[in-house]
């Protein structure tokens, strides 16, 4: 069992319905959706291209996933989530974008936004005592041969590369999609999620999602309001 600190929007949140049609899951409730109906991309060419986010949910990663440390339990790290969030001040987000993060799409932050940057900095430290260490097959499948050594640094400290001034938030929406087919992709999402590029988004909420098997899909344990 695995658990992951994200950034997520509530159920109810217009980004959410939108994302979930997108990607054609709903990771509170584990249920499917139906394909969008998109002309010009057929059902086949989504389902391959929306596979990884449909089954980690849509969110912005935080702290990556992580098995808990020997001795530490869920009711614990339940605990401390809620505890946190409360101590937290929400923020807001300037504006969203849509972005190519190399063959991959995403919602994106288009500027630096301080809070946000020190918020994930803290749920990294704060709930390091609660990641196990790497399995090694875990710390291979990484591609530790392929990062920076600032990424490897980070990986090696943290469990995960792209933490502090390695940290991108993004949202993604697709997994690889080949060149060929990037740009009507493109343009289907900026129809999709036109509602909300260039429009702010408010982060109220630090969210709890966990795996309850290998490969099995991610959902949401807990959504918790930061503030008291």
């Amino acid at each position: 069992m695995r658990y992951a600190l994200y950034v997520a929007p509530p159920e109810d949140h217009p980004l959410n319905q939108a994302a979930m049609r997108w990607l054609g899951r709903n990771a509170f409730t584990g249920a499917a959706l139906p394909a969008p109906d998109h002309a010009g991309l057929t059902e086949p060419e989504w389902k391959t291209f929306t596979a990884d986010p449909r089954r980690y949910g849509f969110h912005a990663t935080i702290k990556a996933p992580f098995r808990l440390a020997e001795g530490r339990t869920e009711a614990e790290l339940v605990e401390a989530v809620k505890s946190f969030a409360a101590g937290q001040q929400p923020f807001e987000l300037p504006k969203l974008a849509l972005a190519a993060l190399g063959p991959f799409f995403a919602l994106i932050e288009d500027e630096l936004v301080e809070p946000l940057a020190r918020f994930a900095e803290r749920v990294v430290t704060d709930f390091e005592p609660f990641r196990a260490p790497l399995s090694e097959a875990d710390y291979a499948r990484r591609r530790p041969e392929r990062l920076t050594p600032r990424e490897r640094e980070m990986l090696d400290r943290y469990g995960y590369p792209y933490v502090f001034d390695q940290f991108q938030f993004h949202m993604s929406l697709t997994g690889q999609v080949p060149v060929d087919r990037a740009e009507e992709t493109h343009t289907l999402l900026k129809r999709h999620f036109r509602p909300f590029i260039g429009k702010p988004l408010a982060i109220a909420h630090l969210a709890l999602f966990r795996e309850e098997s290998a490969g099995a899909d991610f959902t949401v344990l807990g959504l918790y309001p930061l503030g008291r």
